[in-house]
C-alpha cells in the first residue's frame, strides 16, 4: 500500500512533524471511509492515533495552503516537458444555520437561484496535454458591508436608469452628450471580486517563480469584460474568455483616412448572420448543422485595446435556425483552435468542485469558524490533487481506475487490518493474497484485471 506520510514529506518546509502526521491519519481515513466527510465521521476510521480530539486540533491549526498545494504538485504531478495555463471558477455550497462564517446569499448556478450558502474561489492549473486540472489556490469568497451596500445601490441604480430611460426615450438627443470627456479605459477601478481574485493570481505566479511559466488565464463569461482584462494584463497575463451573444463588436476599418483629423478605427458592425468569408478559417458539417469557425482582430467601444475573437456558428440547414459563440483573447497571436481548446479546458475545474463535493466532504462539512472551515475547504480540494497523485500509480496496473476503486482499495486495507487484529494467528500470505483481493473487488466499479497487491 502507498505509504501517505511518505508522500506528505515533501511539504516538510511548510508543514511541522506533527502537522504532517495527523494529515497523514486523516488522508487516509478520508481515502477509505463511507457517509459523510466530518470530523467525527474522519475520527472514527482513523483509527490509533487519530482521535477526534487529534482531528479537530489539525482542523484549528493555520496552514499556508497555497504553498502546500503548490510543493504537493510539483513533486507529484509537475511535467517539466508539459503547457499548462490557469484556471479559474467560483462555486457556491449550500449551507443552513446562521453562525458559519461568510455565510450569505450567493446565487448557484445549477439550482439558477440565489440560496443561502457560502461560496469559494478557486484558481487551478490545466494540464493542455491531460486534459486535467489540479487545484492550487481556494479562498472563502466573504463579502464586507461596503460590498453589499454598494450591489444594494447598483441594483437600485439600475432600476431608476430602467424607468428613467422609459420616460425619456422619445425626448433623449441624439449624439454625444454636451460636455463629456473621453476616459482611458485602461485605467479601471478594480471591484472588490476582483481585487481579491487579482491578489490570489499574483500570489499564485509568485509561487511559479522559477520553476513553471503561465501565459494565459481562462474564465467563464461572467469575467468578459474591460474590467476583467486590464486587471488580468496587471498581473502579467492574458485573458481568454466569452463575450455576450449580441456583443458589439466591429472590424477594424480598412478604407482610406482622411488627411486632416482623428483616423478611423472602428469599421462595419459584426452581422452574425452574414460575417464575410475572408474571416472564415474552419467549416464543417455534422448532419443537418453546418459549423462555420471565424477569426478576427475586432474592437468594442468598451474595451480599451483589440481582441481576438473567435466567433462559432451552427445553422440548421434545414430550418435555417443559427446560434452562436463569441470568444476572444487578449492574445492577438493566439490560433483560433487553441482559444477554443484553452477555453474549452477551463471546464475541467468544474470536475475538480465536483470530486470534492461527492468524494472528499465540500457538502460536509460541520465546521462554523473561520480558520477550521478554511482548513475543511482547502482539504477537500487538496484531497482531489492528492487523489490524482494516487490515481497516476495504481493505474499502471489498473488502467480504468477511478476514485471508487481508489476507495474501494483503501477501505479494503482497513477492514483486513482490522479483520487480522482479531484473529489467534496472522494467516498465510497465500489466504492473506486471497481475502484481500476478494475484498478489494467487492467495492470496485472496474474490475481488476491483474491480482491486487495486499498491504
Amino acid at each position: 500500500m502507498v505509504n501517505i506520510l511518505a508522500l506528505l514529506q515533501c511539504l516538510q518546509p511548510n508543514l511541522t512533524k506533527t502537522d504532517r502526521r495527523r494529515m497523514s491519519r486523516i488522508v487516509k481515513a478520508m481515502l477509505g471511509m463511507t457517509g459523510r466527510v466530518t470530523m467525527l465521521g474522519i475520527s472514527r476510521w482513523a483509527g490509533k492515533g487519530g482521535s477526534y480530539r487529534t482531528v479537530q486540533r489539525f482542523f484549528n491549526t493555520v496552514i499556508p495552503w497555497a504553498q502546500v498545494f503548490s510543493r504537493f504538485f510539483k513533486q507529484h504531478l509537475y511535467r517539466p516537458e508539459g503547457e499548462y495555463i490557469l484556471v479559474g471558477d467560483e462555486s457556491v455550497v449550500t449551507k443552513s444555520g446562521k453562525a458559519t462564517y461568510g455565510l450569505d446569499y450567493f446565487f448557484a448556478g445549477l439550482l439558477n437561484k440565489v440560496v443561502k450558502s457560502i461560496a469559494i474561489f478557486s484558481l487551478a492549473l490545466v494540464s493542455v496535454e491531460e486534459r486535467r486540472s489540479y487545484p492550487l489556490q481556494v479562498e472563502q469568497v466573504v463579502r464586507t458591508a461596503e460590498e453589499k451596500a454598494a450591489a444594494k445601490a447598483r441594483k437600485a441604480k439600475r432600476g431608476k436608469k430602467a424607468e428613467k430611460k422609459d420616460a425619456s426615450a422619445s425626448k433623449k438627443k441624439c449624439g454625444r452628450p454636451k460636455g463629456s470627456k473621453n476616459r482611458d479605459k485602461t485605467q479601471v477601478e478594480l471591484t472588490p471580486e476582483l481585487r481579491r481574485i487579482q491578489k490570489m493570481v499574483k500570489k499564485q505566479l509568485a509561487l511559479f517563480q522559477d520553476w513553471l511559466t503561465v501565459r494565459y488565464l481562462a474564465l467563464d463569461g461572467h469575467f468578459g469584460n474591460n474590467n476583467v482584462l486590464q486587471m488580468v494584463r496587471q498581473c502579467g497575463l492574458d485573458l481568454i474568455s466569452k463575450l455576450r451573444y449580441d456583443a458589439a463588436l466591429y472590424f477594424l476599418y480598412e478604407g482610406e483616412q482622411k488627411h486632416r483629423g482623428p483616423r478611423k478605427r472602428y469599421g462595419q458592425k459584426a452581422d452574425y448572420h452574414h460575417i464575410p468569408d475572408k474571416y472564415l478559417v474552419e467549416k464543417r458539417m455534422e448532419g443537418n448543422i453546418e459549423t462555420r469557425i471565424y477569426q478576427a482582430t475586432m474592437l468594442h467601444r468598451e474595451f480599451a485595446q483589440p481582441l481576438n475573437v473567435v466567433i462559432i456558428t451552427k445553422a440548421h440547414t434545414k430550418s435555417g435556425a443559427l446560434a452562436h459563440v463569441n470568444l476572444f483573447s487578449s492574445d492577438l497571436e493566439l490560433p483560433y483552435d487553441k482559444v477554443i481548446d484553452f477555453y474549452s479546458l477551463r471546464f475541467q475545474i468544474e470536475f475538480n468542485f465536483r470530486d470534492a463535493k461527492q468524494y472528499w466532504g465540500l457538502e460536509d462539512f460541520m465546521n462554523v469558524k473561520e480558520v477550521p472551515l478554511t482548513n475543511a475547504l482547502n482539504l477537500s480540494l487538496f484531497m482531489v490533487t492528492l487523489s490524482q497523485a494516487l490515481l497516476r500509480e495504481f493505474r499502471q496496473s489498473h488502467s480504468d481506475s477511478g476514485i471508487l476503486d481508489l476507495k474501494a482499495y483503501f477501505r479494503t486495507v482497513k477492514y483486513v487490518e482490522e479483520t487480522i487484529k482479531m484473529l489467534p494467528q496472522k494467516p498465510e500470505p497465500i489466504l492473506l493474497q486471497q481475502l484481500f483481493g476478494h475484498v478489494s473487488s467487492l467495492g470496485r466499479i472496474h474490475p481488476a484485471n491483474v491480482p491486487i497487491p495486499s498491504p
